[in-house]
């Protein structure tokens, strides 16, 4: 081979979107991974593989593994008989987790600010005027969505390929106590608009603007609001709502 051979440059090839194919145990993951930080299983909930396989129409296989993946993110705890466990609440554990995702996802937005495009912000806004007309509406699991479909905006257009699955490990996280929470919006209120509307309000202005600082205290101080309303409105000790029972969620 010659050394013209051997330098050629190949063909260009068109660009081709991927496609995806995935296996059955990759669908099972995906699909308890996100009702995990939908908040679809509460804090303490124990979950059976005979069950979920049920539900999910498939064998137990796929969801003993997925199971096992998720328990490895600290999504869900693996108890001494290898059932699993959403979680329990420790105040400690609470109050370590919404530490922890103020610091990330406060960093995450201040990146955010000159990362993101034109666009990106038009998303951004779009997300937050469609949660807050749900939290006026009173729909507590719409109001969820929203919420995350906002937040999660910010952290792509930081663009920022390591922090983003940090962000997606805490949430795992996070789900159940924030799901718990907008669920019960009819008791928490007008506090829960009010600290909504000013902190993403003040987030949007930072974005707009090109204020790093204004974006990371804006939104590290959304999260420490939502853990003060979680905290108002949780028993840690009884790892219940205050003044009710555990909520039924999950499939």
């Amino acid at each position: 081979m010659t050394l013209a051979e051997s330098t050629e440059v190949p063909a260009r090839t068109p660009e081709l979107a991927r496609v995806e194919n995935l296996t059955l145990q990759e669908r099972v993951y995906r699909a308890l991974r996100e009702a995990v930080m939908a908040g679809r299983f509460q804090p303490g909930q124990v979950l059976t593989v005979h069950h979920l396989a049920e539900v999910l129409g498939t064998s137990a296989m796929p969801v003993r593994e997925s199971l096992g993946r998720l328990a490895a993110e600290r999504a869900l705890d693996m108890l001494p008989n290898k059932s699993v466990r959403v979680p329990l609440l420790s105040r400690a554990r609470f109050d370590d987790l919404w530490r922890t995702r103020a610091l990330v996802e406060g960093e995450a937005a201040a990146l955010a600010v000159h990362a993101a495009t034109a666009e990106e912000r038009a998303a951004i806004v779009a997300h937050n005027e469609a949660l807050l007309a749900a939290l006026d509406g009173g729909a507590g699991d719409t109001a969820r969505e929203r919420n995350q479909a906002f937040h999660f905006a910010i952290y792509r257009a930081a663009r920022n390929a390591v922090l983003l699955p940090i962000v997606e490990s805490l949430w795992l996280q996070w789900g159940p106590p924030l799901a718990m929470a907008y669920r019960r919006h009819s008791a928490l209120g007008a506090s829960l608009t009010a600290s909504t509307v000013h902190r993403h309000g003040s987030l949007v202005a930072a974005l707009a603007h090109g204020d790093c600082d204004a974006a990371r205290a804006a939104m590290s101080g959304d999260i420490a609001d939502a853990a003060r309303l979680f905290a108002e409105m949780y028993d840690f000790a009884a790892g219940s709502p205050r003044g009710g029972g555990a909520e039924r969620n999950g499939p």
